[in-house]
């Protein structure tokens, strides 16, 4: 996937350079890392970015910096298995020819020095960069993560370390924001620095964080000659004066808003189109995604992909996709639902709801046609009853997950007949800041629903990136062509913690 693509703008135009990292294959194999620039004069239109231009660099997290002297250069580092070098060369961006790769800086001693940016000031270079200590899955961005910063005279350095490092770091606190790492600064249209980091929600303890590592905002000070000084991350915190909201803004598609935090309410309307800020897992079948269609208005029709949401080896998946579409977590507190209307054929047709992480990490609640024999338990409430023949296929609710920790037993309970006939309410609810609860129910008796399990978020705080909650439907690898229709989809916030 896409390592920390920088955003700069340079003669009018917007330059975009990141990599796109082939996480299979070792970190000293050039092929891994696929270094890549765009270019656009307006971000906003999708049409006005270029295609790729790649250019060689064995390895990530790269950069553009164009120096007062008209010359080109990108910065970049290495894997932590190769060295501790950041590195720099002489580039055309528009073609990506680079000159040769030198070492300007190793950083302070702590593990993986990444996240190279230069900034000229006051005659000044100024060279920021993260780095760390080693985790279990995340060498230098874990609990040990900080921003460091030299500078010297020339571009290609020497750099002199600042005294004061790290400039900013949560390591060896109690912070519920901890990770605090990998930034970048920026001046606002009134001269004010600010700088922005990646951080987790997690204590020092590192265990519950399924919204991953957020993008946090801190103001600077950084007078003249002197070295930056970036204001610590708090769940509360102060900084220079913002900007008036601005509702005025033109394009396509509804406000995501409620009060302070982000909310939906989506009905899929005739006319309509996924929300912007819907996202698919891997590249999406459009023929799988129909908004309204003319058999069930007002609703999203999905069809099945072979694949499910784990896939061939949860890492790969091929062609024909995954049919999935959800919205990033974004409340430490909420409540997620749809109603499924959907009548399966075959069996291990399957059509839910996911809070999915990666293909190795999701948690699934689902409708799924199975042999009543695979049944495992009556939901709450209900008494287990199969009949006379248990290869009969019957309609069930299925939890599973999948997951690198321990995640709960799978649960395969039969839909009460008397849901049968009419669309199911499927929900995931955040009841604290480490468990989720699944529950369903019919969709016309919010009083009925049953909460099936209660699962660790634990099992989704993996990598880099915090969970979707969305929809799936899947044929299991089988010939199964049956839709399903999802609507009613909400998103509610229901508390945000920040200390």
């Amino acid at each position: 996937g896409i390592w920390a693509p920088t955003l700069r703008f340079h003669d009018e135009t917007f330059w975009l350079v990141t990599t796109l990292v082939d996480d299979d294959r070792s970190a000293d194999d050039a092929s891994r890392w696929d270094n890549i620039i765009f270019k656009s004069i307006n971000p906003y239109e999708d049409s006005s970015w270029s295609n790729a231009t790649h250019f060689e660099f064995v390895g990530y997290d790269t950069e553009p910096f164009w120096d007062k002297d008209g010359k080109t250069y990108i910065n970049g580092a290495h894997a932590w298995k190769i060295g501790p070098w950041l590195q720099q060369a002489e580039a055309n961006l528009d073609t990506g020819e680079v000159g040769e790769w030198r070492t300007i800086w190793n950083g302070t001693g702590g593990m993986a020095p990444e996240g190279p940016h230069i900034y000229l000031k006051d005659g000044l270079y100024y060279l920021l960069a993260a780095e760390g200590n080693g985790s279990t899955f995340m060498r230098g961005t874990g609990v040990g993560h900080m921003v460091t910063i030299a500078r010297s005279e020339n571009v290609g350095g020497p750099y002199e370390s600042n005294p004061a490092n790290p400039i900013l770091t949560n390591a060896n606190t109690t912070s519920y924001f901890q990770t605090v790492g990998h930034a970048d600064l920026f001046q606002d249209d009134s001269g004010n620095w600010w700088g922005v980091a990646l951080s987790t929600r997690s204590g020092p303890e590192w265990v519950y964080f399924p919204m991953g590592r957020e993008t946090v905002l801190t103001a600077v000070t950084w007078r003249d000659g002197e070295w930056p000084q970036m204001s610590p991350i708090q769940g509360k915190m102060s900084g220079w004066p913002m900007p008036p909201a601005n509702l005025h803004i033109e394009g396509s598609g509804h406000w995501v808003m409620s009060g302070e935090v982000a909310a939906d309410s989506v009905e899929f309307e005739a006319g309509s189109a996924l929300p912007a800020h819907f996202t698919h897992w891997r590249y999406p079948v459009e023929s799988s995604y129909t908004v309204s269609p003319p058999e069930r208005s007002n609703s999203l029709r999905l069809m099945p992909s072979k694949l499910n949401l784990t896939a061939r080896n949860g890492n790969y998946a091929g062609p024909g996709g995954q049919t999935f579409v959800g919205r990033r977590q974004q409340d430490t507190l909420f409540t997620y639902g749809v109603t499924i209307d959907f009548s399966p054929t075959l069996e291990e047709e399957e059509a839910g709801i996911s809070v999915f992480l990666t293909q190795n990490h999701h948690l699934d609640l689902s409708l799924v046609l199975l042999p009543a024999n695979r049944t495992a338990r009556a939901l709450p409430g209900y008494n287990l009853t199969t009949g006379d023949d248990s290869e009969k296929l019957e309609l069930h609710l299925r939890f599973r997950g999948e997951s690198y920790s321990p995640v709960p037993d799978e649960i395969t309970a039969p839909v009460p007949e008397e849901w049968v006939a009419s669309p199911v309410r499927l929900e995931v609810k955040a009841a604290n800041l480490t468990h989720y609860s699944f529950s369903a129910g019919p969709a016309n008796a919010a009083s009925r629903m049953k909460t099936l399990v209660y699962a660790s978020n634990d099992a989704l705080s993996w990598g880099f990136t915090g969970v979707f909650v969305g929809v799936y439907c899947t044929s299991n690898g089988g010939l199964g062509s049956t839709p399903a229709y999802i609507s009613d989809w909400t998103y509610i916030p229901q508390g945000q913690y920040r200390d």
